[in-house]
Order: structure tokens, then C-alpha cells, then sequence
């Protein structure tokens, strides 16, 4: 799929990954809906930039725990910009906390965000591109779906199943969609991680570095561009940490 005058809605593209996904897709081409709850300001801040540039987008705002708010969206992108082309599911719960502390409302939030949402947006999204006769959706996966964090672990089982659900739609929405996943290492890790723990990590990584948004947002357009014949599948995006 060339990205050009394709509409494509990036969720949680206020900050970190999803806005420079966002940013990456405009810079091929494409009118972009940045989704964002909390990160309003943000937000508009990329779409202001994407505009600069001579591109186009708009700002949708959504409470993702909601059904009705991840289908909204869906309908708001097509009412803004007339179809959607691609969806890039970024938006998700990080929250950190030992086994004993997970609370009822952590369990909900983080599966309602980081797997409910996907689902929905993606079942309303795939709806609309088979009927253009094309489309893609990326998922934002994370390497802990295989390699759990025990920190993390609400998180990890909900990634796990965002990647069980990228090959169940893939066979659902096909032939006309192609849904594919990216799981990430560490790209832009959490503002609570100490520079200890930091290091600590990144001796654990082949390539001796952490990933950049940047290496997620080429991922992101390779999978719209370049990859037509995937589909169900998961990119591995970690520096090599699973192989280390």
C-alpha cells in the first residue's frame, strides 16, 4: 500500500511512540487522526507539525476503556476524513506493580486499553477497509508477551493476547486487510525507570543499546508499504534481548 492521500488513525499518538509512528506516516503521505485521552496538548502539538509540513490531521479525543468510545473513533477518522486506510492500535497501560498490589482496577483498565480497545477498533476499522477493498492495522505489541515482566504482569498476559488476536483477525479480515503486530524491546522506557536499571538492561541487549520511537515508526511503515504478502504476523523489534 503506498501511504500517500491514505487516511491512517494512530492511537495514543499524543506521546513517545505513537506520535512519532503519527508523524512517520504524514511524512509519507498520509491525513493522520491522532488519537489521544490525557495528552491533549501534545497532540496537537504533532498535528500542528504535521500541518507545517504541508499535511494533513486532526486531533480525536476517546476513553478507550469504553466499547462505544473505540467504535466512535472509528466513525469520527471516516467522518473527518472521509475512509481509513490504516490503524495503528499504539494507545496502552503500563503499570508498574509487584503481583501481591494488582488491584481489580489495574486488571480492568489495562486489559480494557491494551486489549478490548484493539479488538473493537480494529472489528469497526476492518469493517470499513474491506468494503474500500483494502487496508492495513498494526498492532503494538512488546516482547513481554513472551518474556513476562513479573513487574508488569497484567501488562505482559494482555500483550500475549494482542498477539493471539493480530493472527485471529489477520484469517478474520482477510483477504482484503492485513493485520500484523511489532513487538517492541525497550524503546523509550517508562520515566520511572532509574539509570541503574537502565544499563542493567541494556548489557542484556545484543546491539547494546534501547530502541528509539524512530525504529518503531520505520517498522510501522514498512508493514504498511512494503509488506503486503504478511499478514498474522509479529515483527520482532528488540535489539536481539529475546536471543541474548
Amino acid at each position: 500500500m503506498v501511504l500517500q492521500d491514505k487516511v491512517a488513525l494512530v492511537t495514543g499518538a499524543g506521546r513517545r511512540v505513537g506520535r512519532t509512528i503519527a508523524l512517520a506516516l504524514a511524512e509519507r503521505g498520509a491525513a493522520v487522526a491522532l488519537h489521544c485521552r490525557n495528552s491533549r496538548a501534545q497532540a496537537e502539538s504533532a498535528a500542528a507539525e504535521i500541518a507545517a509540513r504541508g499535511g494533513r490531521a486532526r486531533v480525536l479525543t476517546a476513553d478507550l476503556e469504553s466499547i462505544a468510545a473505540a467504535e466512535g473513533l472509528i466513525a469520527d477518522t471516516i467522518g473527518a476524513f472521509g475512509r481509513i486506510d490504516v490503524l495503528v492500535n499504539s494507545a496502552a497501560v503500563f503499570t508498574r506493580g509487584a503481583i501481591d498490589g494488582i488491584s481489580e482496577r489495574d486488571w480492568d483498565e489495562t486489559f480494557a486499553v491494551n486489549l478490548k480497545a484493539p479488538f473493537f477498533l480494529a472489528r469497526a476499522a476492518g469493517a470499513a477497509m474491506r468494503r474500500q477493498g483494502a487496508g492495513k492495522i498494526i498492532n503494538l505489541s512488546d516482547i513481554a508477551a513472551r518474556r513476562p515482566f513479573l513487574n508488569y504482569i497484567p501488562y505482559s498476559i494482555a500483550k500475549a493476547g494482542l498477539e493471539a488476536m493480530t493472527i485471529a483477525l489477520a484469517r478474520a479480515l482477510a483477504p482484503e486487510v492485513q493485520v500484523n503486530a511489532i513487538a517492541l524491546g525497550i524503546v523509550a522506557p517508562p520515566e520511572d525507570f532509574d539509570r541503574a536499571e537502565l544499563e542493567r538492561l541494556v548489557r542484556r541487549i545484543p546491539v547494546r543499546r534501547i530502541g528509539a520511537p524512530e525504529d518503531a515508526a520505520r517498522a510501522a511503515v514498512f508493514l504498511c508499504e512494503a509488506a503486503d504478502f504478511a499478514t498474522g504476523a509479529t515483527l520482532t523489534l528488540d535489539g536481539g534481548r529475546l536471543i541474548g
